[in-house]
């Protein structure tokens, strides 16, 4: 018999105990032993969670139990945790975890940590697709070329609605709150931050990439508009928030933002809350994974797969290597990212001004692809839409800070990244 301890009975915790309950059969028959739940840490030990466990809510009552064999954190937060999992391995416990900003921060300590002592994750990273095992196992014969994820569930579901129904940004975020896909304080999501945590752990693995969320571009959706939605579509295509990992030469660009992309690509065609990721490999060419990033089950479902692993005595290595890469991949910087771009500019509605922004683009390299303009409520004054051929991200900061002196612009310009 093996022995779980949960850190953290919520949402996730509760249904990693009832369905390791309702499939105990199921699951002794594939894992080879009978899994069983001990006990759990709660914060709130009057809440019934209709569960037939041991209660407590100091979690040094599970790490330091001698009887539990796999700890499972699922309390989210970076400190507490990290200190919790390094006295679970410290005492020869297996770990999993569904914690991505925990990984962000300190998962190469960890792996040093646990050595030969299964430390697993599949459950930090886009719920309850199986992307890590993908990564880890099913690709290990591939370079990873390229990694693109809508790895958060509200950011999509917003821009869906802003896109397929013309909904107005504020207005969805509000609504992405009352069904509970959006906090109260969304940044985290809408921000960019949730997906650049499971970013950084998708390309720790693919490329042996140590960075940390500050070392990295990350955006948010927050001031997209109509107009930019209106241009996507008249020109093929969708906006979704990507995030982005995509070896360049013996480097690699990471980056999470919105991002114009083909409407006939896999991923333009997820929509909702549905999590998608495509993974490019030198090899077996593009590979898609695609269901639910969040929820209690599809999540729970994922750690009790690692749950599995461990028990069926799998140890592999935590990150995927078992010896350093040699000509180790470097991170990019972020003026180094090279791409295509849209900008949305307010102008004067005169002759000449087209000219001007042309000339200004030209000096730093910058070519127009395609161009749109629109009529404003100030009769004066006019929008002005366009996309780029590819150019390097420095250069068109550059180019937008002088743009934005001309007397013949207005505003702050909007841009957006275009991956074709």
């Amino acid at each position: 018999m093996v022995k779980i301890g949960i850190l953290g009975v919520g949402t996730v915790g509760t249904s990693v105990a009832k369905i390791l309950e309702e499939n105990a059969e199921l699951l002794e028959a594939r894992a080879g032993k009978k899994i069983v739940v001990k006990s759990g840490v709660v914060k709130n030990l009057s809440k019934d969670r209709g569960l037939k466990i041991t209660i407590t809510d100091n979690p040094l009552d599970v790490v330091n139990d001698p009887e539990i064999d796999i700890v499972v954190e699922l309390m989210g937060g970076v400190k507490e945790p990290f200190e919790l999992v390094k006295k679970a391995l410290a005492n020869g416990k297996a770990v999993v975890t569904a914690n991505k900003a925990l990984l962000a921060y300190h998962r190469y300590e960890l792996e040093v940590l646990a050595g030969d002592i299964p430390l697993m994750y599949e459950a930090s990273t886009a719920g309850g697709i199986p992307i890590i095992s993908a990564l880890r196992n099913g690709l290990s014969a591939n370079n990873i070329d390229s990694i693109q994820g809508i790895m958060n569930g509200t950011c999509n579901y917003m821009l869906t609605n802003m896109i397929n129904h013309g909904a107005k940004y504020d207005e969805i975020l509000k609504k992405s709150q009352e069904l509970g896909y959006a906090e109260a304080d969304p940044t985290f999501d809408v921000g960019g931050f949730d997906a650049s945590h499971k970013l950084l752990i998708l390309a720790s693995i693919a490329y042996g990439i140590d960075a940390k969320p500050e070392d990295i571009l990350i955006e948010g959706i927050e001031n997209i508009t109509a107009t930019d939605v209106a241009f996507a579509r008249e020109f093929g295509y969708e906006i979704k928030s990507l995030g982005i990992a995509k070896k360049v030469g013996n480097g690699v660009e990471l980056r999470v933002h919105a991002t114009m992309i083909p409407k006939e690509s896999m991923i333009a065609k997820v929509d909702g809350v549905m999590n998608a990721i495509t993974v490019i490999g030198d090899k077996v060419g593009e590979t898609m994974y695609y269901g639910a990033g969040a929820g209690g089950d599809a999540t729970a479902s994922a750690v009790i797969s690692d749950i599995v692993d461990i028990v069926r005595g799998n140890t592999n290595p935590m990150l995927g290597y078992k010896q350093a890469l040699k000509n180790k991949l470097t991170l990019l910087s972020k003026d180094e990212i090279s791409t295509n771009y849209y900008l949305r500019l307010e102008v004067n509605d005169e002759s000449g001004v087209l000219a001007a922004i042309t000339n200004t683009l030209s000096k730093f390299e910058i070519s127009i692809e395609s161009m749109l303009q629109q009529p404003h409520p100030a009769e004066e004054r006019a929008k002005l839409l366009f996309t780029t051929h590819e150019c390097k991200e420095k250069k068109m900061k550059e180019a937008i800070t002088v743009l934005s002196k001309l007397d013949v612009v207005h505003g702050e310009i909007a841009m957006m990244r275009i991956e074709k």
